[in-house]
């Protein structure tokens, strides 16, 4: 067997000799208490025969005395012997046996000798004498009191046993319970303070046990154990310091790109913009300098948008550069984050150098593939940049050619309303005023002839209609200041329809009123503004020509929302082909088409007029979030 499996099994070996010598111990000591109370069961039975030869003598006495020899003695002779002889041999089946040493064989060769003697004279016939009689009882007695001490001397040494045996079994149990304590509860007690160190976050615990049984494999096993766990914490905890270093530095770019693109949602104009965006970049790269440049399209020159810790010398000599003089500047073909030392012999970095710089750090400004400019970030010592640090200045640089796009889209937005308003304007003149100027210009040609001829009465006429489209066209006017003044609201069309019927009702003397059925979805606000036109459109040619006393407007929110503008006037053939007096409907035909929405007509000769508009789901649907 091997030292290993020998050191395995020593504790068990242990406990399973202290359990064999317990139970050997205790075996033998049963066998020697059972042997001793043999002896003494065996030593009265044999004290009981004995006390039988005192009472077998004296009967045969008083036989041989009463002349019964030839009828009783032969028997009662037999008997005596035969106790003697059991005495003699012992009988294991009672048990008995006498304990014999000594003076108990003396004594017992006495009593037989003394009882031959005896047999013999009362076998033949001769007397007895009572002394000899009395000396075998004699000898009796002592025989009997020799085996009762030999007794009284095994139950002294069974009681002293038993004495000693409870002793043992006392010190036994107190030495197995020391044993139990070191081999077993104190190795334990160890382990356990150890678990509790491990439990309580301290892995540098060890246990100690200085033995070679189980409880040192458990030791071992728990030492190894603690000494990996100790190991795996403080690599945990150095992994989490740099987890969460990554994580501050990742916070860090996070917030640096939600603060700069917050900032380009706000700005207005590019100027702040741009020195809002260099002053940022410049904190969060931790530069000395930085630049925002914008290049033509030819990238043939980079112009200075904005800058932040230059010289002012420096500022002044570098406003604008051309892309091949100078570092500064992105290659068209391939532009990319680089990383330059500057050197004082470098001819393309002497402003750089003179001015105590020792890296440029140049970010290009991209937008869909094309090179808007770029960033330029200036240090006084020697900087790197990883992959992270890369990828955050380029992301940068993304939101500011970004917020810079939007600038420029909001700019063309701008510029595409107004250019937009001035189309509605024109169109708005060409389709009232200027057709009412080109009939005020033939009237005027038809006065003038009137007055070289002169024609008197042509010449009222003349002047009549000249006065009529003066009227109109101030009306016109007045019509369109109207349209051009009045706002909508997304939210709710009614205020804006009141303000219209409102001043109409001034203007014309027509009686008004506006009926709203329910609620619907909102109209977009460009669709509104439309809409409130044509609206317009139809009450202004109620003032014209239908002579009407009142004009109602009817609304179904929907979608699809309706409006309906109904007079009591005039009145015409709405089968007719549109002619000068239907300008209004043709354009807004015109104002409905570029919303999708649909136009109707219907009127008869002194029945009024009813114009419906009615704008598609599709269009009202466009308002719901």
């Amino acid at each position: 067997m091997t030292g290993v499996a020998r050191r395995r099994k020593a504790l068990a070996f242990r406990v399973v000799a202290i359990g064999i010598g317990f139970l050997v111990l205790a075996l033998g000591s049963i066998a020697l208490t059972l042997w001793i109370t043999w002896q003494l069961e065996g030593g009265a039975a044999a004290v009981n025969e004995a006390g039988r030869l005192r009472m077998m003598s004296y009967r045969l006495a008083l036989s041989a005395a009463d002349g019964q020899r030839a009828g009783t003695m032969p028997a009662q002779t037999q008997a005596l012997d035969d106790t003697l002889n059991l005495l003699a041999v012992g009988d294991p089946s009672r048990p008995l046996f006498v304990p014999w040493d000594d003076a108990s064989n003396a004594e017992f060769a006495a009593v037989r000798a003394l009882w031959l003697a005896l047999r013999t004279d009362w076998t033949g016939g001769a007397p007895v004498a009572t002394q000899r009689v009395d000396e075998m009882v004699d000898r009796v007695n002592h025989l009997v009191l020799l085996i009762e001490h030999r007794l009284s001397h095994w139950t002294a040494v069974l009681r002293s046993f038993l004495l000693t045996m409870v002793a043992l079994a006392i010190v036994s149990a107190f030495l197995l319970f020391y044993a139990m304590h070191l081999m077993v509860l104190e190795p334990l007690r160890r382990l356990g303070q150890g678990l509790g160190a491990v439990r309580s976050g301290d892995f540098t615990a060890r246990v100690q046990v200085p033995s070679s049984n189980e409880f040192a494999e458990l030791a071992e096993g728990f030492n190894t154990m603690a000494a990996h766990l100790q190991s795996l914490y403080d690599g945990l905890e150095a992994k989490v310091r740099e987890k969460t270093a990554r994580l501050q530095v990742k916070q860090q770019r996070l917030a640096a790109l939600y603060e700069v693109s917050a900032f380009v949602a706000r700005a207005e104009t590019l100027d702040e913009l741009a020195r809002g965006f260099a002053s940022k970049i410049r904190r969060i790269a931790r530069a000395d300098a930085a630049t925002v440049r914008w290049t033509d399209e030819g990238n043939r020159h980079y112009l200075m948008l904005a800058q932040e810790g230059l010289p002012p010398a420096m500022a002044s000599d570098e406003h604008c550069l051309p892309s091949a003089n100078c570092h500064c500047g992105q290659s068209a073909s391939q532009p990319g984050t680089r990383v330059i030392a500057i050197r004082p012999a470098d001819a393309g970095l002497g402003h750089c150098a003179r001015a105590g710089f020792q890296t440029l750090l140049t970010v290009p400004v991209r937008l869909h593939q094309r090179v808007l400019g770029e960033i330029d970030l200036l240090y006084r010592g020697e900087h790197t940049l990883d992959d992270e640090d890369r990828t955050l200045m380029e992301a940068l640089a993304s939101h500011l050619a970004g917020g810079i796009e939007s600038l420029r889209a909001g700019a063309a937005e701008r510029e595409a309303a107004v250019a937009g308003e001035r189309t509605l304007l024109a169109q708005e003149l060409h389709d009232s005023i200027a057709q009412s100027l080109a009939f005020l210009k033939i009237q005027v040609e038809l006065l003038r002839g009137a007055l070289r001829r002169g024609d008197n009465e042509a010449a009222g006429r003349t002047l009549a209609e000249i006065d009529t489209g003066v009227r109109e066209s101030y009306s016109d006017v007045r019509e369109l200041l109207l349209h051009f003044r009045t706002r909508t609201d997304a939210q709710d069309i009614e205020a804006a329809l009141r303000a219209t019927l409102q001043k109409f009702e001034q203007q014309s003397g027509v009686t008004t009123a506006l009926a709203i059925d329910g609620h619907g979805v909102p109209l977009p606000n460009d669709v509104q503004v439309q809409v409130l036109h044509m609206v317009q459109e139809a009450l202004s040619n109620v003032r014209k020509h239908a002579r009407a006393t009142t004009a109602h407007v009817r609304v179904q929110p929907g979608p699809p929302w309706r409006f309906e503008v109904t007079d009591d006037g005039c009145g015409f053939d709405s089968n007719e082909s549109a002619g000068d007096s239907h300008v209004g409907l043709r354009i807004m035909r015109e104002r409905a088409q570029r919303i999708g929405a649909q136009v109707s007509v219907q009127s008869h000769p002194g029945a009024g007029t009813c114009v419906s508009i009615e704008v598609p789901l599709a269009m009202a649907a466009e308002a719901t979030p």
